[in-house]
């Protein structure tokens, strides 16, 4: 008899622990472009469509954020955990975490006023840091 196999349980590959090395390595949402260019450069031996399996594994896991950047494009972080929203820089990718009570009011008063319950709600500011 074959043993079933767990797909919640992925392997531990070479490659998935660089694309999370590099991930953990920076601050900024980066795509999966971008992370499999720094892979390129340190001749980790990674190809894209790995990384974006990776990535999304990462994602679906709850190991990194996953926001739709200003051009359409999945861009990946890992964050510190909890529940928090993102102000993010168009030009330089510069992330800042933060918090906002006002919002998780806002979001709460308006799910109740319209009658929904369980409600999730994620945030995301794009603008242009001081530096750029």
């Amino acid at each position: 008899m074959t043993a079933t196999r767990n797909h919640t349980a992925q392997r531990r590959t070479r490659q998935r622990t660089a694309v999370e090395e590099i991930v953990s390595a920076g601050d900024d949402f980066r795509t999966a472009q971008q992370i499999h260019d720094e892979l390129r450069h340190a001749d980790a031996g990674v190809g894209l469509t790995t990384v974006y399996r990776a990535l999304q594994l990462m994602a679906d896991s709850g190991e990194v954020d996953a926001i739709r950047n200003a051009d359409g494009e999945m861009s990946y972080r890992r964050c510190s955990g909890g529940h928090h929203h993102h102000l993010v820089c168009r030009s330089c990718g510069r992330t800042v975490e933060v918090t906002g009570p006002t919002v998780e009011r806002w979001a709460k008063s308006i799910a109740e006023k319209n009658g929904f319950r369980d409600v999730n709600h994620e945030l995301e500011i794009f603008g242009t840091c001081s530096d750029c």
